[in-house]
């Protein structure tokens, strides 16, 4: 059996990560060098950090930070945040990105996916998908797009099998009426892409409390299981996640403590 991931999100809208509600940003976390460092020392499976301010002027900052992650990241490291080129796709990963997340102008543009897809492999094309509720399309659900500002009319389960064909390697699924509300995943959206797809799906959205992790995997199907807000406030998190799911019989990867060598008093570099 293949092990369940736990991925660590990270969101950064004008250079500092941030939290959000529904897709709105609310407070200001901290810094995304600080939080790495932490998810490192509890081995965390992943971290997908994406870029969502409201305009293009901070992506060169972005991509510094992104450069600046993956000097210290030791996991999988997934990125994304306006890739709208094969151009785009290609400055994050010579900064050190494992992967590639594509979301608006996938949508937009088809056609990017298998682009990607063609030079680095359908295993760095993550397509993530925000999700909204509407009874008119088959599967309940339609794709919103930019920071969930947009209705595309498009069907969930219609948009995530394209783009499957297409060559993205993996979907992240994440619901808008669960972003930030600590209720848990929309585990019937998740499991509906979870039993249709044929690459792994990862859930977002909604983590309250340790028991929905653990929800998203065996009532959802989930591949793996993603959160942000909850590691940012609570001590030992990864850690305490990843035995809380082991305990529920979960196949995790074991968690443990890595000392890792840093300055009492490190001092980021400044983008």
């Amino acid at each position: 059996m293949s092990k369940r991931r736990l991925i660590a999100t990270l969101l950064i809208n004008n250079g500092v990560v941030v939290q959000t509600r529904r897709f709105k940003r609310t407070n200001v976390v901290g810094n995304a060098f600080t939080a790495v460092d932490f998810f490192n020392t509890w081995t965390v499976d992943e971290i997908v950090i994406l870029e969502i301010s409201n305009t293009r002027d901070h992506l060169d900052r972005f991509e510094g930070i992104v450069e600046e992650l993956s000097r210290r990241c030791f996991v999988p490291l997934s990125v994304g945040g306006k890739v709208d080129s094969l151009a785009a796709a290609t400055r994050y990963t010579r900064r050190g990105a494992d992967k590639v997340v594509v979301n608006t102008h996938a949508v937009e543009r088809p056609g990017l996916i298998g682009e990607i897809a063609g030079d680095f492999g359908s295993q760095c094309v993550v397509l993530s998908i925000d999700a909204a509720p509407d009874p008119a399309r088959p599967s309940g659900y339609q794709v919103m797009i930019d920071n969930a500002r947009r209705a595309t009319g498009r069907d969930v389960l219609d948009w995530a099998r394209e783009g499957v064909a297409r060559g993205a390697g993996e979907v992240l699924v994440n619901a808008v009426e669960h972003d930030g509300d600590k209720r848990g995943y929309d585990l019937a959206l998740v499991r509906s892409l979870a039993d249709a797809l044929e690459v792994p799906v990862i859930a977002m959205g909604g983590v309250g409390e340790w028991r929905h992790l653990v929800e998203g995997a065996v009532e959802g199907h989930a591949d793996a299981v993603a959160a942000g807000n909850i590691f940012h406030y609570t001590e030992h998190s990864t850690k305490k996640a990843k035995e809380f799911m082991a305990a529920a019989g979960l196949n995790v990867r074991a968690s443990q403590f890595y000392r890792i060598a840093m300055p009492r008093r490190p001092k980021y570099a400044a983008f």
